[in-house]
């Protein structure tokens, strides 16, 4: 084990298209920015494991044995969420548990002996439940964090595999973009689970907060599965992405405006993006920008998380006038690392 306190940290993710899409092997066009999630390790004073999640105000204490009884409970769950006989919401009982989860499942991979007990802080800049990954930066966090403490060298493909297992109980279906983006950092095309990096966004990007959706984002998943599965409408996405690519990598930003538009219609045809917010890019458009939700969007609610919005000045006088908060964020190059 290594010498604790360690922080490790992971960016956030915006996916400029393919949010529902690359579930459906759709390319997807991501890019990691410049807002993070941190967990930071150390040495415990008993034989317990202890999460504290700083942004939710929330502490668990367990023991290894408690833990595993724990995932046994969750892998249950979420087999009968597949199943159809529990709701992706019933899986997890509580947030500290997704991190439990993969925690747990890091040490017995590789069959780690634990002698004694420690104490992970989870801490993150990035909205959560909002479609800019915070969970998957998170739990990318605690792995990183945990496999340097315990002196595992893993490889990239690993910390992925293992974040994707967490990640599913909290989604139902995941393509694991997300983890992939947050873990490598940078601009892909990410396409049945193979990225591939492009340019990153060179302008800044308005990222406006219509706040937290009502429903998850494993509901909208299998909302969309359940209407929309076996639809043509997957292939029009991909058209999308492939001529958003091409826009990024020539700095086209009147061709991306039009792409962006675009896709914005095919998700409202979805069912996932809310009267208020559909106002809101109404009104954008109307002031000749551009704009489309950034995650799984909603099914019920006036909310749907975070928006991308193209415009040629930052969008103050609009997100006052809907209540809405906004930041303005950079593509962000790195990936998870340790930063202490």
């Amino acid at each position: 084990m290594k010498k604790a306190p360690l922080i490790a940290s992971a960016p956030a993710k915006i996916i400029l298209t393919g949010e529902h899409s690359v579930v459906y092997g759709q390319p997807a066009i991501v890019t990691a920015v410049n807002r993070f999630a941190y967990a930071e390790i150390l040495p415990g004073g008993s034989h317990d494991i202890t999460l504290s999640l700083a942004d939710l105000k929330q502490k668990a204490s367990s023991t290894l044995r408690a833990l595993r009884m724990m995932r046994e409970r969750l892998l249950e769950s979420y087999r009968l969420c597949l199943k159809g006989q529990l709701s992706i919401r019933e899986v997890l009982q509580k947030p500290s548990e997704l991190f439990q989860f993969a925690l747990i499942t890091l040490i017995d991979t590789f069959q780690m002996e634990i002698q004694k007990g420690f104490h992970i802080n989870l801490h993150s800049e990035i909205p959560i439940g909002c479609g800019m990954g915070s969970s998957a930066a998170t739990i990318v966090s605690v792995i990183r964090v945990l496999s340097d403490f315990l002196g595992l060298e893993l490889k990239a493909e690993w910390l992925h595999k293992l974040s994707m297992e967490a990640e599913k109980l909290q989604h139902g279906y995941s393509s694991g973009v997300d983890s992939y983006v947050s873990l490598n950092g940078g601009c892909v095309r990410f396409q049945q689970g193979k990225a591939t990096p492009i340019p990153l966004p060179t302008s800044a990007l308005y990222i406006v907060n219509s706040g937290k959706p009502k429903t998850s984002t494993g509901e909208c998943v299998m909302h969309v599965a359940d209407h929309f599965k076996e639809s043509l409408i997957w292939e029009e996405f991909g058209a999308i992405a492939q001529k958003i690519e091409q826009a990024l990598t020539q700095e086209k930003l009147s061709d991306l405006k039009d792409l962006i538009r675009y896709n914005h219609r095919l998700l409202v045809s979805l069912g996932i993006v809310p009267e208020k917010v559909k106002a809101f890019i109404k009104d954008v458009e109307a002031e000749n920008g551009a704009a489309k939700i950034c995650g799984a969007g909603a099914i019920s609610g006036d909310s749907s998380g975070v928006c991308l919005v193209l415009t040629d000045e930052p969008p103050i006088a609009l997100c006052e006038r809907y209540g809405y908060g906004f930041t303005v964020a950079q593509g962000e190059s790195l990936g998870a690392r340790l930063v202490r």
